[in-house]
């Protein structure tokens, strides 16, 4: 176990790797309390999406492959997919997106982490799927960081100067200043102090409690991707929720073109 943040011990890795894993197949031969089947079903897909990304997420931190994390992306990606048309049935809104993105930090949070993680991991190919189920729902155009992210990837992304969530704030700047140096102490910013805009997350503070096993992972995947694809300087960044190794990987591949950059 080559393991990638200190809080992961080998017993953990493997009793939530254990635990992560046997979500679909609990889920498939057990009941859930909901008011209806069809909202039992929305609620069972999610289990399953968030144990497929967790899972991933918990791979990285345990210090698992990065070929292997990119093909799990696959089941992630699936995963969300399956877990919006059945909420989609439950609610009868065809077009509801599985991430309420200018709502919830958590959820914003959530989506830019497997943007990131696709743009990292060289699995751009799945990003048109993952838009998609957050498009439909009228989120095209809707946040500097998503559009900023997407549009080396997916043609007519929006050109837009707002966004949700003022802890994005300095990421968001970090693209468009002039000044390298200040590219970089943005950057270093926004790391030090994402932790700490989570705190009311269900995540947070996880690896602080033993008897529950919940830990998996802090990791700021959007803030490499950023990197990544902006050409930032990223070597005064220290905070350990920053995937180094990862964004290390990237770069052995060239980031596509960005129009109008």
């Amino acid at each position: 176990m080559n393991r990638r943040q200190v809080f992961l011990s080998h017993q953990q890795y493997q009793q939530q790797r254990e635990s992560l894993e046997g979500v679909e197949a609990h889920w498939r031969s057990h009941s859930m309390m909901a008011d209806s089947p069809l909202q039992e079903a929305s609620l069972k897909a999610w289990e399953v999406q968030q144990a497929r990304l967790h899972r991933l997420i918990l791979g990285y931190t345990g210090g698992e492959p990065l070929e292997q994390l990119a093909q799990a992306l696959d089941g992630v990606i699936e995963a969300y997919e399956d877990y919006q048309r059945k909420l989609a049935l439950h609610e009868e809104m065809p077009d509801i997106a599985p991430l309420a993105i200018d709502d919830y930090p958590y959820d914003f949070e959530e989506y830019v982490q497997v943007i990131g993680l696709c743009i990292l991991l060289q699995r751009g190919d799945l990003l048109p799927r993952l838009a998609l189920l957050q498009d439909r729902a009228g989120y095209k155009g809707d946040d500097t960081l998503v559009e900023d992210l997407l549009k080396a990837y997916l043609p007519d992304r929006e050109d837009v100067d707002q966004w949700n969530h003022e802890v994005y704030t300095p990421l968001v700047k970090a693209i468009y200043v002039d000044d390298p140096d200040e590219a970089r102490e943005l950057l270093v910013e926004y790391c030090n102090q994402w932790y700490l805009a989570f705190e009311h997350a269900s995540w947070h503070d996880s690896h602080l409690d033993d008897e529950d096993g919940g830990y998996f992972g802090y990791w700021a995947f959007e803030a490499a991707a950023i990197a990544y694809l902006y050409g930032l300087d990223d070597s005064a960044v220290r905070h350990m929720v920053f995937p180094r190794d990862m964004l290390e990987y990237a770069r052995r591949f060239s980031p596509p073109p960005i129009p109008g950059r």
